[in-house]
């Protein structure tokens, strides 16, 4: 792949899915519990960063193209501070906030330059929020070159078929992270993004790349995916297309955190098509993007001058 710097200020790419807000307590660990055989934490900072959905806005925002993010969140002290963090990042909001509805929240607890804990706050929007997002979805994609949906099993997308369908139906390219062992929900997408253990849960283990070869593609062809993009960890990734499969190899950094990577690339990938590229060229720029996050602490995004240095 060339280096060169593209008008990325030109992708438009509208974000759908689970958002929440990263939690993160840092501190020093000098013993352990009398109580239990844990390390007690003396917490010294806190930061709070973008996470789920809102990391691919992120991710989109840093290397200066526009995003926008539907989600559902409640109306606490977390919509809160996720709202500053969108304008922060410059990502416009279209958020449906409920008070019935808790916003989802990930705390990680660390120490001596280590996770040692993730405490989940989980919740789920219920049937009547789902269609509020939805005709919210068809409302605004019109002014989007390209769909993320962003799926982090929080329920969020439980609609997820009629939007694919829509989006398809009136020409746009649609890209979706996946989750669960059934991917029938995305029939239809322009390009999956798994990584090898979600594609596993899928088509099952292989004992051969060429059978990871042919179920790949033929779990592509059986949901009509034009691609299927699987991230490899160290082995970099595979695509699946109709002309067969391209690898391409991990670039060379040092691993510190593999947090929030998979959003660095489905959100780059979409700027780039976005833009009008194939999308055998824009996998490079999104495999770059995600060598570069994985060399960075916890939920992190590149810098337009990074991906293009």
């Amino acid at each position: 792949m060339a280096s060169r710097a593209l008008n990325t200020e030109d992708s438009r790419v509208l974000v759908v899915g689970d958002v929440m807000l990263d939690r993160y307590w840092f501190g020093e660990v000098e013993r352990i519990s009398p109580e239990a055989p844990v390390p007690i934490v003396r917490v010294t900072g806190e930061e709070f960063r973008l996470g789920g959905a809102a990391n691919v806005a992120a991710n989109i925002c840093s290397i200066g193209a526009k995003a926008a993010l539907i989600s559902a969140v409640g109306r606490d002290e977390a919509s809160v501070r996720l709202a500053g963090l969108l304008e922060e990042h410059g990502i416009k909001p279209l958020l449906s906030s409920h008070d019935a509805l808790k916003t989802i929240v990930k705390l990680r607890v660390s120490g001596r330059s280590q996770q040692l804990l993730r405490i989940d706050f989980d919740d789920r929007p219920a049937s009547h929020m789902l269609t509020e997002l939805s005709d919210n979805f068809e409302r605004q994609i019109g002014d989007y070159d390209v769909v993320i949906f962003s799926d982090y099993g929080k329920g969020g997308l439980a609609q997820i078929a009629r939007k694919i369908a829509y989006a398809r139906q009136i020409g746009k390219p649609v890209l979706v992270d996946p989750k669960g062992d059934d991917y029938s929900a995305y029939r239809g997408a322009t390009v999956v993004t798994p990584n090898r253990a979600e594609l596993a849960r899928v088509i099952g283990a292989w004992d051969s790349e060429e059978q990871m070869v042919e179920r790949a593609q033929n779990l592509r062809t059986e949901l009509k995916l034009d691609a299927l993009l699987v991230t490899r960890s160290e082995e970099g990734m595979s695509l699946f297309d109709s002309e067969g499969h391209l690898r391409v190899p991990a670039e060379a950094r040092e691993v510190f955190d593999v947090t929030g990577a998979g959003d660095t690339v489905i959100a780059i990938l979409g700027v780039m098509i976005g833009l009008g590229m194939p999308i055998r060229e824009a996998i490079g720029y999104a495999n770059r993007a995600a060598g570069i996050v994985v060399g960075k602490f916890g939920t992190a995004v590149p810098t337009r001058e990074e991906l293009f240095a």
